[in-house]
């Protein structure tokens, strides 16, 4: 139930920022807005002057006279503002038989409908400034400062690059490492498309490899392929009537010790509750700011009921800005979101890294909604800033349906001084519509095999 929640609150916010930016600038612009919709299909419920608020679809000849009619639609996954005089997703052609009128899209000149088409965008890199100004400027930068690797398991991707449990990163590709964005920022942003030299303290002794940039590139959306150092096991969630509800264990509970046994992280705790099944163990929790102790029985699987994670308990420091300092420091986190971002597709097209390997559909953003809601505040309010950077990025794209598809037929409709034939628009507008709902249909399937 959290994940539809926090879906709805995430996919909510940004579609309503989206279109708000459309509707107001087709209102500056003179046009009329029938419709500002949040979601798609069946009308559910809305409000205009006309009728007031109502439920269900409105008549099939009703005339809003100009004025907009507000309204939630049946299904979840986008919105849109349903301008007079232009084709959209509506795919509504019945304006085409009557002469343009002075408030409608089609009547206007080039400059205000680019203004309108590319206003959806612009306000959700707006939404993305602002969130990512107040976070630098009221929080600060948040740095993990550490460069010590934690529980490297086999067969995963940092493995897979050479690294081992507990190593400390000293360079990348010659540059010295001293915190974790220093980690972040040498082995995914400024390497991006090249081999990486690594040089790390192990047992004492400098060890320096080479991660090929294809294991890089195949894992850079999930930037966390190294895991940090200075971890302790973290427990989400609790099952109903399970061993770990019945030795009142809860969850945010922290396992310091297990046996008598300091911990370090997941790997350490499942490995000591799976090799003692149906045995008592003795546990040393930290809860909030105080320490528990208590035991628990596992079950003959050698399992209490748990899902477990490692949470960071090392050094923090945190770089302050000023007001202008906040502003520019969201500019650069952008920039690099931005190169990140079409580095991904160009490795999608040139096949170095899998379609859903880099792109999520609704499940995935109801699944790292959540997390990040519980992870506190700043956290959800980041994955908002880079969930509505990603959405003006790809809406941006000249695909046909997308804003960017919009703009370049707005473009070349103002180069040839004429609009293009309405049948001409639908049979584009139907290629894109058919093509993203076959794009949405597969990230779905790869979402949910995925889990």
């Amino acid at each position: 139930m959290d994940y539809i929640i926090y879906f709805a609150i995430t996919i909510g916010i940004l579609v309503f920022v989206h279109e708000l930016g459309h509707f107001l600038a087709a209102k500056m612009s003179g046009m009329r807005a029938e419709v500002f919709a949040i979601g798609y299909g069946r009308r559910i419920l809305g409000y205009n002057k006309i009728t007031g608020f109502t439920f269900g679809p409105l008549p099939k000849d009703f005339d809003g006279e100009g004025n907009t009619d507000y309204r939630i639609s049946l299904l979840p996954l986008g919105g849109y503002v349903k301008i007079s005089g232009m084709i959209d997703e509506s795919f509504d052609t019945e304006f085409a038989k009557s002469e343009p009128k002075d408030y409608e899209f089609r009547a206007k000149p080039t400059y205000k409908k680019l203004f309108v088409i590319s206003a959806g965008v612009m306000m959700n890199l707006t939404l993305t400034i602002l969130i990512l100004w107040g976070i630098n400027f009221f929080q600060g930068k948040q740095i993990i400062d550490t460069t010590d690797l934690g529980y490297v398991e086999e067969n995963t991707p940092a493995a897979q690059a050479g690294f081992e449990t507990n190593d400390k990163i000293l360079s990348i590709n010659g540059k010295t490492t001293e915190n974790w964005d220093d980690i972040v920022n040498n082995l995914l942003i400024d390497n991006i498309g090249k081999d990486v030299n690594v040089t790390v303290l192990r047992g004492g002794e400098e060890v320096s490899f080479k991660i090929q940039k294809e294991l890089i590139a195949e894992n850079a959306q999930k930037s966390f392929m190294i895991p940090f150092g200075h971890t302790q096991p973290y427990i989400s969630e609790i099952m109903k009537n399970s061993p770990a509800e019945a030795a009142g264990i809860q969850a945010g509970d922290i396992f310091l010790e297990m046996n008598g046994m300091k911990l370090n992280n997941s790997h350490e705790a499942i490995r000591i509750i799976s090799s003692n099944p149906e045995k008592e163990i003795s546990l040393v929790l930290l809860r909030d700011e105080d320490t528990v102790t208590t035991t628990v029985k596992s079950g003959y699987d050698g399992k209490i009921g748990i899902y477990i994670t490692d949470v960071y308990t090392g050094p923090i420091k945190f770089e302050n800005y000023g007001f202008f300092g906040s502003l520019f420091q969201s500019f650069e986190n952008i920039t690099q979101i931005t190169a990140l971002t079409f580095s991904m597709f160009k490795n999608v097209i040139v096949g170095d890294v899998q379609f859903d390997q880099v792109f999520g559909g609704p499940v995935k953003i109801a699944q790292f909604a959540a997390r990040s809601a519980d992870t506190g505040i700043i956290s959800f309010l980041y994955f908002l800033a880079m969930l509505s950077l990603s959405l003006a990025i790809l809406n941006f794209l000249p695909f046909p349906v997308l804003d960017g598809g919009h703009f370049v037929i707005i473009i070349i409709e103002g180069i040839m001084r004429k609009e293009l034939p309405v049948k001409i628009k639908i049979a584009i507008q139907n290629f894109g519509f058919i093509v993203l709902l076959m794009l949405m249909a597969f990230i779905i399937y790869s979402d949910i095999m995925s889990l």
